[in-house]
């Protein structure tokens, strides 16, 4: 049986990823909650083999001893997907938080950066392998306020597209997944756990569901060897583009 590592795993796509895919693969999920990793492994343990890492990807060390502890029989990964990400805040640049800027550079490029360079050079070696990196629509529009999500989301388009051409001559395949409107504590995140407001994201209309996602990855990761995806975007059928959503009076 195949192993997938998944990061963020423990809520929103990552879990719903780790919950369908539990049926064909074994799962490293990967996530900051012990607790919440524990219940996942609970959940999941009586369809496959799962075992739990818990680190931050935003710090390099912890993410290789993270690895490093790994059994020998879970060290062949055949797919890796760097789900962990974040937004902070909804502010001009010229009022920004700067906390809020680290938080989302370290996490959605940094982190995605340090899990992928434990991960990749093994896939080298087996000649086999692919990595789904999700990213957003906010990488194909930039909009106000949300300057730094969506320049660390353009990063994460260049980095599949970088990793595209380095690793496709291994036998590695790189899908970059764009999702529109999900709807997930992504909002209650970035509006510091302002519940009204984050609400306020999903009236009037029918956001994507996690599911949703996780269905165009298990559909990515289960094509013939001769098919890679590159890029897929995914709106909800209200959204046009990122800055447009069509809602209900």
């Amino acid at each position: 049986m195949k192993t997938v590592l998944i990061t963020g795993a423990t809520s929103g796509i990552g879990k719903a990823t780790a919950q369908l895919l539990a049926k064909n693969f074994r799962i490293i999920a990967c996530g900051r909650n012990e607790e919440a990793l524990a219940q996942l492994r609970t959940e999941l343990s009586a369809q496959t083999d799962i075992i739990t890492l818990k680190f931050d990807q935003r710090h390099l060390k912890e993410v290789e001893d993270a690895f490093e502890s790994l059994p020998k029989s879970w060290q062949k990964i055949d797919v890796l997907i760097n789900n962990a990400g974040n937004a902070h805040g909804l502010d001009p640049l010229s009022e920004g938080n700067t906390e809020d800027w680290d938080a989302m550079l370290d996490g959605n490029v940094k982190g995605l950066l340090y899990v992928s360079k434990n991960i990749i050079p093994t896939m080298k070696a087996q000649g086999s392998g692919h990595i789904v990196n999700i990213s957003s629509v906010a990488a194909r529009q930039t909009y106000a306020n949300g300057v730094v999500y969506c320049a660390s989301k353009k990063a994460v388009d260049v980095i599949s597209e970088g990793m595209r051409l380095e690793l496709t001559e291994f036998g590695i395949k790189v899908t970059n997944i764009q999702p529109g409107l999900v709807e997930t504590n992504f909002s209650n995140v970035r509006f510091k756990n302002d519940d009204q407001r984050a609400k306020t994201v999903y009236e009037g209309y029918k956001a994507l569901d996690p599911q949703d996602i996780a269905d165009a990855i298990s559909y990515c990761i289960n094509t013939p060897t001769h098919v890679a995806i590159s890029d897929l975007t995914i709106y909800p059928s209200a959204q046009s583009e990122p800055r447009t959503v069509y809602k209900n009076p």
